[in-house]
């Protein structure tokens, strides 16, 4: 058995649980009529989402200590990665669904909700199993290493990114139960139609969003927990990279067609943590295999991501000629 350490007291807990139900239904009432999101509204809201776990960091860092503080930054831009990794996914759905702008940011924050449920409830699960079972993290580290093949897979993929909606496993198994409207009706999620009750469009991708919530806590979750063992930071790291999630959308919409190179990047980081975790394992077993410090983890995320960027920006900003490119 392991004995996890937590700075969560009972009292942190019920304080951040508040403040994060608190954001969202704030959000829920700011997206209440549905409207297209500006540039300038898109912008204001990341830079709140963005300073406030800076500022919540610098918090811990100061009350208890720069290792912690470490891991927590470390864990947060881990989340955050990935974060802008599922906004890949989200740009794709809404697009195949031919969601309605000003309804975007509706879907999305049900899909954060969403999210935030899901990965509290294997954020739970996981650190009971860690407790309990020493070799959780040999199972995790797996779990990441096989997700950095699926990355890379994916990143070296040249099809197009168009989801045929009707295709989609979800769709399927809700249509099997549940008659779809033709079209949306505001921002109802369901509609008498023909005198039945039927799911609309909006509902359907809703569930689609929800759908793909599952698997990226499958993949976070164990991504975070490589960083830190402590299953408040690990929660306070994902909910403060989802709650952005709405807002950071409309501002990289145009921007993340230029990252072709993030999927590289996320699938050397995963691979890393996952290496992380094994190795982690290992020392509880045999001492004297070495550990990877965790300011080693946050300046090798940095890094990275810093490389991942600037190829992606100059790969795009000046493409090589077809006849000078290597086959």
């Amino acid at each position: 058995m392991t004995e996890l350490t937590t700075i969560g007291t009972p009292q942190l807990w019920t304080i951040t649980l508040i403040g994060v139900l608190a954001l969202l239904v704030f959000d829920f009432i700011v997206t209440r009529k549905p409207h297209s999101v500006s540039m300038k509204e898109a912008v204001g809201w990341s830079i709140f989402y963005i300073a406030l776990p800076l500022m919540f960091g610098a918090w811990v860092w100061n009350a208890h200590g720069s290792d912690i503080g470490v891991k927590y930054y470390t864990g947060y831009i881990v989340e955050k990665s990935l974060s802008i990794d599922n906004l890949f996914v989200f740009i794709v759905i809404l697009a195949s669904f031919a969601v309605p702008r000003e309804l975007q940011q509706r879907v999305l924050l049900v899909g954060v909700a969403g999210a935030l449920l899901l990965r509290g409830i294997f954020i739970a699960v996981g650190a009971q199993l860690i407790s309990n079972f020493a070799a959780t993290f040999l199972v995790f580290g797996i779990i990441l290493l096989a997700t950095a093949i699926k990355v890379y897979r994916d990143a070296r993929s040249e099809e197009d990114t168009h989801v045929d909606p009707d295709k989609l496993a979800v769709v399927r198994f809700i249509r099997r139960f549940w008659p779809v409207t033709g079209e949306y009706h505001g921002t109802r999620v369901t509609w008498k139609e023909m005198g039945r009750r039927a799911l609309t469009p909006l509902g359907l991708v809703m569930a689609t969003i929800i759908g793909t919530d599952i698997v990226f806590a499958i993949d976070s979750v164990p991504a975070v927990y490589g960083i830190t063992s402590d299953p408040y930071l690990v929660f306070v790291t994902n909910a403060f990279a989802l709650l952005g999630l709405r807002a950071l959308y409309f501002v990289l919409e145009g921007a993340l067609s230029k990252l072709v190179y993030l999927g590289y990047g996320l699938a050397v980081i995963l691979a890393f943590i996952g290496v992380k975790l094994v190795l982690h394992w290992a020392h509880g077993v045999w001492p004297a295999v070495p550990e990877i410090p965790t300011m080693f983890s946050l300046v090798f995320i940095l890094a990275t991501l810093a490389v991942t960027t600037v190829v992606s920006l100059m790969a795009t900003k000046s493409p090589i000629p077809p006849d000078r490119r290597v086959p």
